[in-house]
This record gives C-alpha cells, structure tokens and sequence, in this order.
C-alpha cells in the first residue's frame, strides 16, 4: 500500500521559486498580511492531517466502501473522526471572506491544500471538495439573506454543498433537464424530479446537506435557455440559521461503482422539495458554470494526485525488487540480481510518472494564480478584470481537465506496471490508484466533452484563434529570453517549433471546418492533447530555467540534486513525451469521413 508523503520540496519550488507566490499575493486584496511564515505553517499542517490522518484511511475506506440502508449512508470507519478533525483545523474556510467565518487567505492555497488531501485520500477529498463550489455559487450570485443563511455553515463544514445537474435521460446534455420548480406563494419554489450521480449527495459527516440544483419554472423556454438554478436544503434552516424540518428530498440508492467507493454516489428524489432561487430566473446554467468550473479545476488536481501516489508507490518498489542484470553490467553485486531501478523500461515509466505529477502541478499552481486574480477583481467590483481573467482560465480549464486526467491514469496504469503481477493483487493498493483515477477522465465532462469545449467554443467560436496566438506569444517571449542559455537552447528551439504549429493546426481546422463542419469533433481530443502536451512543455521548460539558474549562480548548494533532476526531467520530456503531439498533429487535420462514411447502421457485431 502506498504510504503518502507530501511532496513539499517541489511545492515549495513551486510557490517560491517559479511562481514567486509572496510578491503575487502583495498584489491582492485577502494576500498583503501572507508571509511565507503564513504559507509554511499551512503546508506543514496541511501535510501532517494528509499523511496521518487521512492517507491510513485510503485503502480501508475502499475495502469497507459506503453503506446505505433505508434513505441513510454511513461512510466508512475513521471517515466521521477525520472529517471533525478537518473541519476543527478550520481547513474548509481557508479561503473564503472573514465575514462568513473563514480565513479569506487567496484562493490558490486552497489549491495547494487540496492538492495534498486528493493524493492522500481523492475520496474523502470529494465529501468537502463540491462544498466549495457550492460556496462559490452562492457567493457570486446568491442574495444577501442567502449569503448569510448559508456561507457560515458551509465555511465552517458543519454543512456540506452538492451539485445536482444528470438525470437519467441526460448528462451533459442539460437542455434536457426535466425536473420542475413550481412557485410557491411565498416566494419559494417546490422542485420535483431525480437527479443521479450525486457525489456526497447523502452521507453522515454534516448535518445539513444544500443542494445546488437546476430545474425548469413552468412558463420556462426549451432547452438551455429555459434553466434555472435553485437552493435546496435536506434540512431547511430556520430563521437564525439553526436546521429546521426535514425537506422531501430522498436518497434511493448509491452507486455501485468501479473507484472512489468510500465517496457517496447518490441517487436524489425530490418530492415537491422547497427550493429557493439563485439567481436571474432561466439563467441557472450561466450561474451553474462557476460550480463546474470549480469542480474541473479540482478533477484537474485529481490527474496529478494519482499521479504522484502512484509514482510514490512506484518508486520504492522499483528500488527494492530485484531482477536479472543490468545490461550495462552489475548494480547490486551482493545480491542475486539488480533492482529493477535500474532496468531502461523501468525507468522510463518511473519518469514518465514523475513527469506528468511534476508538469501538471505546475500547470494548476499556476492557474491558480489567475483564480486569485479573478476573486480579487470580484471582490473589487470590476468585471472588465473578471472577465479578463475568466477568459483565460476558461482556455485553461479544458486543457487542465482533459489532458491531466488522461495523463493521471497513464500514470496510475504504469504505478501497477512497474509492479508488475504483484501490481494487480489489491494488498499492494496499486490497481486502487487506477480505479479512482479511471472515473476523472468522465465526470464533470468527459475528455471528449472537455476538447469540443476548448476547439469549438473557446478557440473557434469566441476567439477565432486568438486565445492561441496570445497564449503562443508568451511562451515565444520567454524563448527569446533563454535561446543563448546553455542548459534551454534546446528547449527555446522545440517551443518555438510547437507554437508555430499550434497556431497552424489552429487555422488548418477553422479554414476545413468551412466545408467539413464535423473535422471539428473528429480533431478535437486530438487537439486537446496537442495542447496539453504543449503547455506542459512550457511548463517543464520553466522549471528548468529557474533549476538551471540556481545550478549556475551556486545559489542551489543546499539541494543541488533536487534542480539537477529538474533538468534531467525536463530533458526526458521533451525527448520522450512531446513528441507524442506529433501523432495528434498528424491525427487532427485528416478530413472527417474516416469516422462519419460508415453509416450507422453498418456499425453492427452480427452482419
């Protein structure tokens, strides 16, 4: 069973070396009193309750799974305990206002903490994880009754926050939403239907559960246009906050699911529910987006945890298990054959593992940065500087989402490899890490839901290519400040490649979608992975700057082994990983009729 240790010398890198998060965090209006004496004491509390209290409880909870018997779940043993000792170190309110009860530190350490809680333990993670966009939905667009009837609870986790969208008849397609909200005399609503796939829908560590749930007024128009967003409590609160008589929202059942079987899957019957309105009415999908853009960021974070607990699993193993020789000679000549270490192909997957653990983290430590200045513009009431900086996390997001989840479970997939047979057999707790992180490349939008998202909305249809060119512009500027540095020539020159054709492939697809409307779906995950595999180059390349300037400066005396391996990592990148963009470049701008000639009947096991 993997044993989590925090990985706190790279986050720290992270934080105060490339992204100098101290000077970003002067800039902010909840980030001038934070220190890094502030900073440190939160990753060292973070990683003490990660690796003590919640990694012991990883592989019970999923061998105990949830129990669910007449409407009640009970989570699994040690789930109520750890959950108290979450909400008594004030973690759920480390980022939201002071008026509500929290710490209203930026939001990118939350980030951080919740990277460290996924890793240790993704399905107790999820219980107080959807609690926050349910914060940010009331935040941003609840009324001031609503805000101070509910911020409270949910800040402290006494409460918890879900999002119910699926039914049965649809997923993403919400423009078939079917559930009913029909107006009440006093201004409420009651909401009727079944909403299914509701992560933490019904569970026993909070007293109250709120559900953020959409649903359509009887005079509403068809489709997207005709939703609205409701909160519906399982408890409603009395006047003073206090919980009230039970609400006729029901749990029928939980999953039985592949992974994260200690997390609740619920299925929710509403019976006429009482449901109060957030938001402009027929506007809840508009409002619904901030919860989903929260949850993608965090099924985003998920990529990397099981990334890094695998390779912590991994890793050990492969240092410790012995067999045959090195084919360049004897690594272990006191013992009867070598570590596998020291085997190519092992280590090829061990650095792929730590490739994509240590690219994507930076690639989300950074998005998390524009979060911050998106809270920061909200906060100051401009909504030029919002929206600003919620066009570029939307061109992030699909991109940290699809590419990182696909990436997760490539490394999860080579964790058990590595293993080898013993990799199959539960005990060890490495095929565990390949079914939870199996299920984040589909909820919250599949990968494939993620590349139409990112190509046809945000790239095609919104910009018309720009968000690339800018995006490209920046990674070129930086290459034109390291194209004379020894150690990133390399680098500069395989980013400037990568730009010029990404921006190429981006006017390839919109000039072939003129004629073939459907090259747009068919080049899509191709897309999307293109442009996770170059954006996490850049990223890699980063790293190896401010490595390379430490090496050179002698100012890297203390850890010169950690920004050595900085490089050496980025080089195994470039080399071995990226030119895996190359198959998508070629894949993506083939016309459309390989996958649309075959009609759909002809598709068939029984001719």
């Amino acid at each position: 069973m993997p044993t989590y240790k925090a990985p706190l010398r790279d986050i720290r890198f992270l934080i105060n070396e490339l992204f100098d998060y101290p000077a970003h965090y002067k800039s902010l209006y909840n980030g001038k009193d934070v220190d890094t004496d502030t900073i440190e004491m939160i990753l060292e509390g973070a990683a003490d309750f990660c690796e003590n209290v919640l990694s012991p409880l990883y592989q019970s909870g999923d061998l105990e799974g949830c129990h669910f018997a007449d409407g009640e779940v009970t989570t699994p043993k040690g789930y109520k305990e750890a959950y108290q000792q979450f909400v008594e170190g004030g973690w759920q309110g480390l980022s939201y206002p002071e008026i509500y009860g929290g710490q209203n530190l930026p939001m990118s350490l939350n980030i951080v903490k919740s990277e460290m809680m996924g890793t240790a333990n993704w399905p107790f993670t999820m219980y107080p994880g959807l609690s926050m966009g349910c914060m940010n939905t009331i935040i941003q667009f609840g009324t001031e009754q609503q805000k101070n009837l509910y911020m409270p609870h949910l800040v402290a986790g006494t409460w918890s926050g879900t999002m119910c969208l699926t039914e049965p008849q649809c997923g993403t397609d919400l423009g078939q939403v079917k559930s009913k909200a029909e107006p009440n005399a006093d201004g409420s609503y009651r909401i009727t239907g079944t909403k299914i796939f509701i992560s933490a829908g019904e569970q026993d560590l909070t007293e109250n559960i709120i559900h953020i749930v959409l649903a359509r007024l009887p005079d509403a128009p068809a489709g997207t246009r005709g939703i609205s967003l409701f909160i519906v409590p399982k408890f409603i609160p009395t006047a003073d906050g206090q919980i009230g008589e039970r609400n006729s929202v029901s749990c029928g059942s939980i999953e039985h699911k592949m992974g994260i079987r200690a997390s609740a899957t619920a299925v929710l019957n509403f019976d006429a529910a009482t449901g109060y309105l957030i938001g402009a009415p027929n506007k809840g999908l508009h409002a619904m987006f901030t919860f989903m853009n929260t949850a993608r960021i965090g099924t985003a974070v998920q990529g990397i945890a099981h990334a890094e607990l695998s390779y912590q699993g991994a890793l050990p193993y492969a240092k410790e298990r012995g067999s045959m020789r090195a084919l360049s000679g004897k690594k272990d000549p006191e013992k009867v054959a070598d570590a596998i270490i020291h085997h190519a192909d092992v280590r090829r997957m061990l650095l792929t593992q730590k490739a994509i653990a240590e690219g994507g983290r930076a690639m989300i430590y950074y998005a998390a940065q524009i979060a911050d200045k998106m809270t920061d513009a909200l906060a100051q009431g401009d909504q030029a500087k919002f929206d600003e900086y919620d066009d570029k996390l939307g061109f992030y997001t699909p991109i940290l989402k699809g590419f990182l989840t696909e990436m997760g479970l490539e490394a999860a997939n080579l964790g058990v490899q590595v293993f080898g047979g013993h990799g199959y057999i539960a005990e060890h707790g490495m095929e565990q890490i390949v079914r939870d992180a199996r299920i984040a490349t589909l909820y919250e939008g599949t990968t494939g839901v993620q590349a139409l998202d990112l190509i046809g909305r945000k790239v095609l249809l919104s910009s018309k290519g720009k968000v690339v060119r800018e995006y490209t512009a920046d990674i070129l500027k930086f290459c034109g400040r390291h194209a004379r540095n020894k150690y990133m020539r390399r680098f500069a020159w395989d980013l400037t490649k990568i730009c010029a054709q990404w921006n190429a492939l981006t006017v390839r697809i919109m000039l072939a979608a003129r004629k073939d409307r459907d090259i747009v779906s068919s080049a899509s995950v191709d897309f999307l992975m293109f442009s996770g595999y170059a954006m996490m180059a850049y990223f890699w390349a980063q790293q190896a700057a401010v490595a390379s300037e430490h090496l050179e400066a002698g100012t890297g005396h203390e850890t010169p082994e950690f920004y050595k391996a900085k490089i050496k990592v980025a080089d195994f990148y470039f080399e071995r990983l990226l030119p895996r963009a190359q198959g998508h470049a070629e894949a993506m701008v083939n016309p459309s009729r390989t996958l649309t000639s075959l009609p759909a009947e002809h598709f068939s096991f029984d001719y």
